[in-house]
C-alpha cells in the first residue's frame, strides 16, 4: 500500500514512519511518498526516516519529492499535516492578537481563526487532486486546525476525509492507568469539537470509573488535567476537559502569562526548529539521534501556560512517549489504516461529520466523537446529548468555523470578520475589526486569501 504525507518533511513524520516499521500486519504499507514544499527540511527528514529504518528489512520504501501530483497518485491513504505559511505564520497568528491582549494560539481563538484562513484554500486544492488521482484513498487530517481543515475538505472528498487528534484518547489511557486498569479495555464517552471538549465517561466492563477518580484526591491531583484546571473546577463539571479549554475557563490568566513571557509557543519553535534542521543537515549518521534529543526538548515545554510556566521556563517534563500533541496521534492513523485495509474494527476517538450523532449540529458539521473504524469506513458512534454548557460553546465555535470556512473560500472580509466577531475569546466587535486589520498587515497569505 502507498502512503503519502504531504508536509512530509515536518518534525513530526518520524512518528508516523516509527509507527509503519512497527507494524507487522498484512497488508502493510510498503511506500511512503514525502511530499514538501520545503526541499532542504526534505533531504533532512528523509535521512532521519533512513536511519530510523536501517534495522528492518521490511522498512516501507521512501519517495521524497516537491511535486503534488506524483507524491498522491496511486496513493491508498494520505496523511495531512501541512504548516501553510510556516512558523512564521504562526507567530503571526499570534503576535497579532496577543498585541490586542487577545488569546494567541495555533487552534484556539483568533489565531486559529487565522491559520485557517490561509490553510484552508491550499487544502481544500489537495482535496481536489486527491479527488482525480486517488479517488478510493482515506484522508488523516492533522493539519490545524484540525476540526476545520477536516470539514472544507469534506466539502470535495465527503466522509473520506477524518481528522486525527490523540488529547481524547490519551486522557482516557492516562486516566486507565491512575486506576490500575487496561487502558485497552476501556470505553471513552467523550463529546466535543476539536480541542474543545469533555471526557465524561469512562467505561471499565459496562462500569463508569471517572467518578472514583473524582472522588479521590490522591489520584486526581497526579492527573495532568487537575493541574491545569485544578480539582475543584473539574469536579464541579462532572467531566475531564480537553486541556485546550484551559484557553477557555482560564482565558485571562492565559493571556496574561504568554504577554507576561515575552514567548509565544511559535517563537519557541521557529528558532529551535530551525536550528534543528542546520543541524540535521550536517549530523550525517547522527540525525536520528539529534532528532531524539529534540523531541525532548520540544515536549517539556508544551503547553507551559497551562502549568505555570513558559516557553523558556517549562514546569515539569512531558511523558514523551504518550505525548498526545506528538507521538500518539501517529499511533491512531495506523489504527484507522489497519482498520480499513485489514477490517480491524476498532473504536477511537476522531474528527468526522456529525449525521445524527449530535441533534443540536448540522448534519455536516465535523464533530470529535467515538467512532467505530472498519473496512466499511468511519461511523460515528450513537452517544448522550451535550448538556447546555458543552452545546452551547460547541455551537457557537462552529458558526465561527463554518464563516471562516465561508471566508476562506470566497475570500469576503466581511465573513472573516464575523468570524472573529462571534468568537466566545474575541469580546469585542472593534477588537475584531482591529484583528481583522492587523492579519491583513502581517500576513501576505491571509491578504492574498482575502482578496475578494
Amino acid at each position: 500500500m502507498k502512503l503519502c504525507i504531504l508536509g512530509g518533511g515536518g518534525f513530526r513524520t518520524p512518528y508516523v514512519y516509527q509507527a509503519l516499521l512497527r507494524d507487522t500486519g498484512s497488508p502493510r504499507v510498503d511506500e511512503v511518498a514525502l511530499y514538501d514544499v520545503d526541499e532542504s527540511r526534505l533531504r533532512a527528514m528523509t535521512a532521519i526516516l533512513s536511519q530510523l529504518g536501517a534495522g528492518f528489512p521490511d522498512a516501507p520504501v521512501l519517495s521524497p519529492g516537491t511535486n503534488l501530483v506524483e507524491a498522491v497518485e496511486g496513493s491508498d491513504f494520505v496523511f495531512a499535516a501541512l504548516r501553510v505559511g510556516g512558523l512564521e505564520g504562526r507567530r503571526c497568528d499570534e503576535h497579532v492578537a496577543l498585541d490586542l491582549n487577545v488569546i494567541g494560539q495555533e487552534t484556539t481563538g483568533p489565531g486559529g481563526l487565522a491559520y485557517a484562513l490561509r490553510s484552508v484554500p491550499v487544502m481544500v486544492r489537495a482535496a481536489t487532486v486527491i479527488k482525480e488521482l486517488a479517488p478510493d484513498a482515506y484522508v488523516m487530517n492533522f493539519t490545524n486546525p484540525a476540526g476545520i481543515v477536516t470539514e472544507a475538505m469534506q466539502s470535495v472528498l465527503g466522509d473520506r476525509v477524518l481528522g486525527i487528534c490523540d488529547t481524547p484518547s490519551g486522557l482516557g489511557r492516562r486516566v486507565a492507568g491512575l486506576l490500575g486498569l487496561d487502558h485497552t479495555r476501556v470505553q471513552m464517552d467523550y463529546v466535543g469539537l476539536n480541542h474543545l471538549g469533555w471526557m465524561r465517561r469512562v467505561l471499565f466492563d459496562g462500569r463508569d470509573v471517572l467518578p472514583e477518580l473524582l472522588a479521590s484526591e490522591t489520584l486526581l491531583g497526579r492527573l495532568e488535567e487537575a493541574q491545569v484546571f485544578g480539582a475543584d473546577w473539574i469536579r464541579s463539571l462532572g467531566a475531564v476537559p480537553n486541556e485546550y479549554l484551559y484557553y477557555y475557563y482560564f482565558n485571562r490568566d492565559a493571556v496574561r502569562s504568554i504577554v507576561a513571557s515575552g514567548t509565544t509557543r511559535g517563537d519557541f519553535l521557529a528558532r529551535t526548529q530551525d536550528e534543528f534542521y542546520r543541524r540535521a543537515l550536517a549530523a550525517g549518521d547522527g540525525a536520528a539521534d539529534l532528532w531524539r534529543q529534540t523531541v525532548a526538548r520540544r515536549s517539556a515545554s508544551y503547553m507551559a501556560e497551562a502549568k505555570g510556566g513558559t516557553q523558556n521556563e517549562p514546569v515539569g517534563e512531558r511523558d514523551v512517549e504518550t505525548d498526545p500533541a506528538h507521538q500518539g496521534y501517529a499511533g491512531v492513523a495506523l489504527g484507522v489504516m489497519a482498520a480499513i485495509s485489514r477490517n480491524e474494527r476498532q473504536t477511537m476517538i476522531l474528527n468526522v461529520r456529525n449525521g445524527t450523532t449530535l441533534t443540536g449540529l448540522p448534519a455536516d458539521a465535523v464533530v470529535e466523537v467515538p467512532t467505530m473504524v472498519d473496512a466499511n469506513g468511519v461511523h460515528p458512534l450513537a452517544t448522550s446529548q451535550p448538556d447546555l454548557h458543552q452545546l452551547g460553546v460547541m455551537a457557537q465555535v462552529k458558526d465561527v468555523e463554518r464563516h471562516t470556512i465561508a471566508a476562506a473560500l470566497t475570500g469576503s472580509k466581511a465573513e472573516a470578520l464575523t468570524a472573529f466577531a462571534r468568537h466566545p475569546l474575541v469580546d469585542s466587535v472593534t477588537v475584531a475589526r482591529d484583528l481583522l486589520t492587523g492579519y491583513l498587515a502581517a500576513s501576505p497569505e491571509i491578504a492574498a486569501v482575502l482578496a475578494g
